[in-house]
């Protein structure tokens, strides 16, 4: 049975081994990446994959992230053409997934790609899901480690806060340092699906957006990331019902950057936003930030986190 909340153990070997036989046993265990925590299980068995959608709330539709250890384990799950290796090559491990062809009779769990002929990738850099991937011996399929739609997380308070009662264990190893959820890109056609950590002007010749109305990559929900509370944007001051989230000469309740540095912003932003919604003040506004570089990511997140709920 599951705890009312589940433990947090530090990260070391013992947490390590204990996380990797709840995988083994078909359970959902939290991890840490360097981009936000994630709520991993085996990414081949589909009940244990459907654990993750149970614990999350979220819809079958909306495919899942898996996480390898190496190149060995991933060219078991996809096909790489030679723009994918080049990406490999320069970015893994780090926050990039791609979504490529899966191969004849790849052992990912047809409920981890949505039913889709292609599945997203990633090689992480974090000792955490690194050292839970090769504990298990099993590529571990990863979402943010949150219910479906809320802000994501950066600690494991915040796992614990949003998942209480519905996984067994989080492994706690600090704070997430990009702090947002990895760029998503479509080699094949040269495309970024998802913004993040690796920003467009690393991808020289790579185009934007997905195609309109279809999820083919996880993160592409108009709302997603979302506090309870409504989210006012490019905010130059609050309302006095108002928590206001600052960047720069902006200052506010809260500051995602008093210096403007997007690289400190995007790592505060989800925390930032956690701490907004546990104020007494029933609105956030957030201040504006630049449109470039990592603050496209930083603005994709916060626009759907301000998309009005169904």
């Amino acid at each position: 049975m599951t705890p009312a909340n589940p433990r947090i153990l530090p990260y070391g070997e013992a947490a390590l081994g204990e996380a990797a036989a709840l995988i083994r046993a078909g359970q959902c265990v939290a991890v840490p990446t360097e981009t936000v925590y994630g709520l991993a299980a085996d990414a081949c068995d589909s009940a244990a994959v459907a654990g993750i959608y149970a614990a999350k709330g979220r819809p079958s539709f909306n495919p899942l992230i898996v996480h390898v250890a190496d190149m060995a384990m991933a060219e078991t799950i996809a096909r790489f053409d030679e723009e994918a290796r080049a990406l490999a090559a320069r970015f893994w491990p780090g926050p990039l997934t791609m979504v490529l062809p899966l191969v004849e009779d790849s052992p990912v769990a047809s409920l981890v790609t949505a039913g889709l002929p292609t599945v997203a990738l990633r090689m992480p850099d974090h000792r955490a899901m690194q050292g839970l991937i090769r504990a298990s011996g099993r590529p571990l399929a990863a979402p943010s480690a949150n219910a479906s739609g809320g802000i994501s997380p950066t600690r494991a308070a915040h796992v614990a806060a949003s998942l209480a009662g519905r996984i067994p264990l989080v492994l706690d190893d600090g704070a997430t340092t990009a702090g947002i959820e990895s760029t998503i890109v479509e080699p094949a056609a040269r495309r970024i699906l998802r913004p993040g950590p690796v920003t467009a002007e690393q991808l020289p010749g790579y185009g934007s957006g997905a195609t309109p109305g279809a999820v083919t990559a996880p993160g592409q929900l108009a709302s997603h990331y979302a506090p309870s509370k409504p989210v006012r944007l490019h905010a130059t001051a609050s309302a006095a019902d108002e928590w206001l989230i600052g960047f720069g000469a902006i200052g506010g309740d809260d500051t995602l950057s008093a210096t403007g540095d997007l690289n400190e912003a995007a790592a505060r932003l989800f925390d930032a936003l956690h701490r907004a919604d546990a104020t007494d003040r029933p609105r956030i506004a957030v201040a504006p930030l630049p449109a470039h570089g990592l603050g496209v990511a930083i603005q994709d997140r916060l626009a759907r986190a301000a998309f009005p709920r169904g």
